[in-house]
């Protein structure tokens, strides 16, 4: 009786231990969930809130954004083309009011600036930020349209090789675009796939009608091709392994040419920087740290010492900024 008291009690404590150990192995999962919780609730609730205010009123400027709605689908942006330009136009509107009232304080009660020029200053400084919120706003699914071009185009040699093998051994379409949605690597071509798993298991479309519309949405070329090419494989019954293995050779062979220009590229990049961000500004700061030490005056309108700062704290790093987005734009991922 005893010895079968002590196994009970050694097995609710290996159950007590198993149940707190399985939840501390959870631990980090619910802490991302939680983390990403308030971003997620964040922009949902900034584009609720926007159109809630002005998504009636938006209808004047919807032609000043002429083809962003497109842009907009191929960027893989998860929000409709009316409150993406709700939300443009009440950030535009947000920026310039509080620009419109910051600078005039700022001028007037630190700097001693006089109340006019500081209302001319605040002025421009709100109409320049509510330009810049609407040119951001229009350029951004631009940029994430061309980088998720980018990434599908990169990943298009191992996206058919990977195809042609699970065609190969008899899997459908249907699990095939499973199987890629499904992968633990971080991929674009897995969003794709996620999005016609979504619309072959949620909304009832076949295979084809789902890749159909995932080939005219997506911004990369080569995907719609492939993806056409696929479908009429399906349709015709010949063998889409083959040309899939056609495909991946001749993606291959595509890589193999982008990387060589690749390298020519960022070779001449460099030559760039070296001359544009380390060579030139440090003459420049030589040049001015000079005529400062020697009061040789302005420079126009603005002083040396007001030139070396604002080539030291603006200039230097808006060009290096510049220079990781166009560094950005030309690297290939794999």
């Amino acid at each position: 009786m005893k010895n079968h008291r002590a196994i009970e009690e050694i097995r609710k404590l290996y159950n007590y231990l198993v149940t707190r150990l399985s939840r501390s192995s959870r631990l980090p999962e619910v802490r991302a969930e939680i983390s990403e919780r308030p971003a997620q609730s964040a922009i949902e609730r900034s584009e609720s809130v926007a159109y809630q205010m002005i998504g009636e009123r938006t209808e004047s400027v919807l032609p000043i954004f002429k083809g962003l709605d497109v842009n907009l689908q191929k960027s893989g942006v998860k929000i409709t083309f009316k409150a993406y330009v709700s939300l443009a136009v009440f950030a535009a509107f947000l920026a310039s009011l509080i620009l419109f009232g910051l600078v005039p304080c700022v001028l007037a009660f630190v700097f001693g600036t006089p109340l006019l020029p500081s209302f001319l200053f605040g002025l421009g400084a709100g109409l320049f930020a509510s330009a810049f919120s609407i040119i951001a706003f229009y350029v951004y699914p631009i940029y994430r349209a061309d980088k998720l071009r980018r990434a599908l185009e990169d990943e298009m040699p191992f996206t058919t090789g990977y195809m042609s093998i699970l065609t190969g051994a008899g899997v459908s379409p249907e699990k095939i675009f499973h199987s890629i949605a499904g992968l633990s690597i971080p991929l674009a071509i897995s969003g794709e796939a996620k999005d016609v798993v979504r619309d072959v298991n949620l909304f009832g479309l076949d295979i084809i009608s789902a890749l159909e519309k995932v080939s005219k949405r997506t911004p990369s070329k080569n995907l719609r091709e492939t993806l056409e090419g696929f479908i009429s494989a399906i349709h015709s019954g010949s063998n889409s392994t083959s040309y899939l293995r056609e495909k991946t050779a001749q993606f291959m062979k595509l890589k193999r040419t982008s990387l060589k220009k690749f390298s020519d590229t960022l070779s001449l990049l460099s030559e760039f920087y070296v001359a544009l961000l380390l060579t030139g500004p440090l003459l420049i700061v030589i040049m001015l740290s000079v005529m400062a030490m020697l009061n040789q005056g302005n420079l126009g309108l603005l002083s040396p010492d007001l030139l070396l700062s604002l080539i030291t704290y603006v200039g230097l790093p808006l060009g290096s900024i510049v220079f990781l987005i166009i560094l950005d734009a030309v690297t290939p991922r794999w």
